[in-house]
């Protein structure tokens, strides 16, 4: 893989190769955006070409024994960090080793040391959303003073979720939204669907994201999903009937927090483009026909898709399932009747 397959983010790849020219290359980022428009890839080249053995300007050759070992994540100047599914945030032994090796071990300790293969290392701290304070502070001197060569990136999906000491002490890279073609074309040249078809029908519903479009591969979440957003769209709804459904629909994803966490996340997330698209339709400014249940203007769609942002920021902030269902469903019933 080299940057002709990084879709999408021309602009930020032109960043780093400018900055890399001129010898101006930072050394803490954080990259923000939708989950699933390639912010992790990015990351990924970006470490392949500051590695590469035989690197050509801002190209990695994709051939030598550091691209492999990139690739194959096991390079020993990369070093890749990100939440474990079982757990609500980073744990701090990822940053400086357990008790019995604390500050011998763990990313914080790993990239102090001189490099095994050059004159660099990278780490890539995943899920940065997920860091607490705890590990935000192990983080700190590090990215106060980074050692020489060294190159952090963190990734998340927007500043909001982000501390304030990791904020203001790395550089804002943001990542926009795919377009549609660009996913189709991921979905295909990954192989990650079986035909062409496919590809095209998920990248529509997609939303610009090719996780969205794997997500909507499941055909039951899908049903469910269409069925939810016409019932909140329609006149009168039952909120306690409708929470019912939506939590033993989120519990269908599996016995862990985590995937049930995704699986609402996936609806909150489809409710909120629902309502941005009722806003632009019924302020006329959408391109479309208004929807043929919504009764409502255009301040009570703004009303709603801001309450399922806001469920959105509670699932990442790890709220009781159950309850945020119930409150979610309450208010989102409220400001659709005003």
């Amino acid at each position: 893989m080299n940057w002709s397959s990084v879709l999408g983010h021309d602009e930020q790849v032109e960043r780093f190769r400018r900055a890399n020219d001129r010898g101006r290359l930072a050394t803490s980022f954080l990259f923000v955006g939708p989950s699933g428009v390639g912010k992790r890839t990015f990351a990924r080249q970006l470490a392949k070409t500051l590695l590469c053995e035989q690197n050509d300007g801002f190209d990695a050759c994709g051939r030598c024994a550091a691209c492999v070992q990139v690739a194959a994540s096991t390079h020993p100047d990369l070093i890749e960090i990100s939440k474990p599914a079982e757990r609500s945030f980073i744990p701090i032994e990822l940053f400086i080793g357990d008790r019995e090796h604390r500050n011998r071990d763990g990313l914080c300790h790993h990239i102090s040391l001189t490099p095994f293969c050059g004159g660099r290392k990278v780490a890539i701290i995943d899920d940065a959303d997920f860091l607490n304070i705890e590990g935000a502070n192990c983080l700190l001197k590090t990215l106060e003073e980074p050692p020489h060569g060294s190159v952090l990136i963190l990734i998340g999906t927007s500043v909001q979720k982000q501390l304030p000491t990791i904020l203001s002490r790395c550089q804002v890279v943001h990542f926009q939204s795919l377009a549609e073609s660009q996913v189709e074309q991921l979905l295909r040249d990954n192989e990650l669907v079986d035909s062409p078809q496919i590809a095209a029908t998920l990248a529509a519903r997609s939303g610009g994201s090719v996780q969205a479009a794997l997500a909507a591969a499941d055909e039951e979440a899908r049903q469910f999903r269409d069925e939810f957003l016409s019932r909140i769209t329609s006149d009168r709804w039952n909120g306690i009937e409708l929470a019912d459904e939506v939590r033993r629909h989120v519990e269908q994803a599996g016995k862990d927090s985590q995937p049930q966490r995704e699986r609402l996340r996936q609806l909150a997330g489809a409710a909120t483009e629902h309502f941005r698209q009722l806003m632009r339709n019924s302020a006329g400014a959408g391109g479309g026909q208004r929807h043929a249940s919504w009764n409502g203007g255009a301040e009570q769609a703004i009303q709603c898709a801001l309450c399922c942002i806001e469920t959105e920021e509670h699932i990442a902030a790890n709220a009781n399932i159950k309850n945020l269902i119930e409150w979610w469903l309450h208010e989102l019933y409220v400001c659709s009747h005003k």
